[in-house]
């Protein structure tokens, strides 16, 4: 009989049966062998404390009592034998020392003695099992042989259940921080959302790993991640920090009666960034942090998506800081990433291409120069300027990828212009922070033009202000410096809107200022308008930078601009962009026909709907 269990129980491990579900079974069969027997298996924790696993006729009361019991000399049988590995027998629990703090549990349950021995494998004990009688006595020579064997059987169901867990904890545990990964994750949030509580989630982003992978190398990167991991860990709800990947964290707040997430998320921030040594170098971590509630909406899908879109708010509008989700947050992402997508198929599609304004001189309508204005052509034929698509500008990949489609076109039509003789000077190329943190943006304008022959010089970086002042790592004046040095010129677009202070201009200089077209309109303000432009062309001329006047659209402008000795302008008064044909045309008639060159204006004039 005892054979026939013995396979039973071989067969569910090899079949891989739940280990309680397993033992559970071999100690209802062994039961079933005598009246006055009661089977109890408990396990061995890492802190020395002994876990209930199976007891089928135990009563629950006594099984809970007993559960998280720390072994040692004479703490009831299965404490003894587990602290000295070796059987402990007890014949009377109501007289036996080893049971003076337990017998109040056991007595009135029917329990008279208790029979222990240690499971050992691996050289370690790895739990108990232990035969309860209802009268007071000890093993016949069958149970005996029955112990013996149930113990080998526990052995083998134990050390293979924790090889298991020990592979699968290797499975679920990011090497380079030991937290759980995104296996794992995925896991516990689905855990936790179905407990049926108010739970929360916060997502992390360490905002400068690029920069000290870049400048101290991975090494430093690692040990950054490591140490931002442990703060994290130190601080969240036990078991609840995740990596999801690279610089991405994750930590749940499985109870908010019991945590609020705005207090632990300004807990979280104050650790991070306090100064770490990250392979000899001192690092001042930081870190952006969005988070979301479960609401009514409890799936972990949901509150994830909610929690990425209050970090992907927070890393443009709150970095450094915790923003949290609320209603409608997310409609501006999505309107962004619809039109990535947009864009993304426009690209694909080959139908982003440049159009070119012109720029003007005052004086004698001579064509300058030109800027480069992307435009995208939809499916029924129509364009759109980019101002209709600047939400998916804002993406640094998207910005990138419009950057090096129009240097391509720009090379493209600049070669064939000088091929076909035609005299421009230069043509403007609009340049975002993407492009600047991307890395090699000399480089790559100068290779870009070198392909098709043509020299650095004739193109004209043009940069925001925004952009501009945003040089707290130096990596935009560092490049402007680079390109100046290449022989490409560099503009300051849209001058006046960002508050630059002047004297940036010092210590970054550039070639050429763009008077943004709100001061061009306010020229015919009570005067403050014609004395703000006139003092920054001033400025401009004792620096010696050229001045351009953008967004002309009316003939009083130009004059009035000519009249404070503006020498260009662009705009809408003179012509609207157009494509590269249409540029040729008119290079034709100025190079050819230089008196017919305010009359192909005109024409360009009347074909432009007024402003406003």
């Amino acid at each position: 009989m005892f054979l026939k269990l013995q396979n039973t129980i071989l067969e569910m491990i090899a079949m891989g049966h739940p280990l309680a579900e397993t033992v559970d079974r071999l100690c209802r069969e062994v039961e079933a062998s005598s009246n006055d027997l009661v089977c109890s298996v408990l396990l061995l924790d890492d802190e020395q404390r002994l876990r209930h696993l199976a007891g089928p006729s135990l009563p629950l009361e006594y099984t809970s009592a007993i559960d998280g019991t720390a072994i040692g000399p004479g703490v009831g049988s299965c404490g003894t034998a587990a602290y000295f590995g070796e059987p402990v027998l007890v014949e009377d629990i109501d007289t036996h020392p080893y049971w003076q703090a337990f017998k109040s549990l056991a007595l009135p349950n029917g329990l008279r003695a208790c029979w222990s021995t240690p499971i050992i494998g691996a050289g370690k004990v790895l739990g108990t099992f232990a035969f309860y009688y209802r009268v007071a006595r000890g093993p016949s020579d069958a149970e005996k042989a029955a112990v013996e064997a149930c113990v080998h059987l526990c052995a083998i169901a134990i050390e293979r259940d924790q090889r298991i867990a020990e592979r699968r904890k290797l499975a679920e545990t990011d090497n380079l921080t030991g937290l759980p990964n995104r296996s794992r994750f995925n896991e516990t949030i689905e855990d936790v959302a179905r407990r049926g509580q108010d739970w929360a989630l916060m997502l992390i982003d360490l905002d400068n790993l690029k920069m000290v992978n870049d400048t101290f190398g991975h090494s430093a990167g690692d040990d950054l991640i490591r140490i931002v991991a442990h703060r994290l860990k130190d601080r969240a709800p036990a078991e609840m920090t995740f990596r999801l990947g690279g610089d991405e964290f994750a930590v749940i707040v499985p109870c908010l009666e019991a945590t609020d997430p705005t207090e632990l998320a300004e807990a979280l921030i104050q650790r991070i960034k306090e100064p770490a040594d990250c392979a000899g170098h001192l690092i001042y971590p930081a870190a952006t942090l969005g988070g979301a509630k479960a609401g009514i909406e409890r799936s972990p899908q949901q509150v994830r998506q909610n929690a990425d879109y209050a970090l992907y708010h927070a890393k443009e509008r709150a970095r450094g800081r915790y923003l949290e989700y609320a209603p409608g947050l997310g409609t501006s992402i999505v309107k962004r990433f619809r039109a990535v997508q947009e864009v993304d198929r426009a690209l694909r599609d080959d139908r982003i291409d440049a159009h070119y304004q012109p720029i003007i001189e005052l004086a004698t309508g001579r064509i300058m120069g030109f800027e480069s204005l992307c435009r995208m052509r939809m499916a029924d034929g129509s364009l759109v300027a980019a101002a209709h698509f600047q939400e998916a500008m804002k993406d640094a990949h998207v910005a990138i990828e419009i950057t090096e489609r129009m240097l391509e076109r720009i090379s493209a039509a600049c070669i064939e212009w000088q091929r076909e003789g035609l005299q421009f000077s230069r043509v403007g190329l609009n340049l975002s922070a993407a492009d600047f943190h991307r890395g090699r943006l000399t480089q790559r304008i100068v290779d870009a033009v070198s392909r098709v022959g043509l020299p650095a010089s004739v193109v004209v970086a043009e940069v925001t202000e925004s952009v501009y002042l945003a040089q707290k790592d130096n990596v935009i004046a560092e490049e402007i410096r680079a390109m100046r040095e290449a022989g490409i010129k560099v503009a300051l677009d849209d001058f006046g809107t960002g508050f630059a202070s002047l004297t940036h201009l010092l210590t970054v200089p550039v070639d050429v200022i763009k008077i943004d077209k709100c001061f061009v309109r306010r020229l015919a303000d009570a005067g403050s308008g014609s004395v703000i432009t006139k003092g920054l062309l001033d400025i401009a001329r004792g620096l010696g930078i050229w001045v351009i006047a953008e967004g002309i659209e009316e003939e009083s402008q130009a004059e009035h601009l000519l009249s404070l000795d503006c020498k260009a302008g662009q705009g809408y008064y003179f012509s609207r962009p157009m494509d590269r044909d249409s540029v040729r045309e008119m290079l034709e008639v100025s190079q050819f026909h230089p008196e017919w060159t305010r009359i192909l204006l005109d024409r360009e004039r009347q074909l432009v709907p007024r402003a406003g």
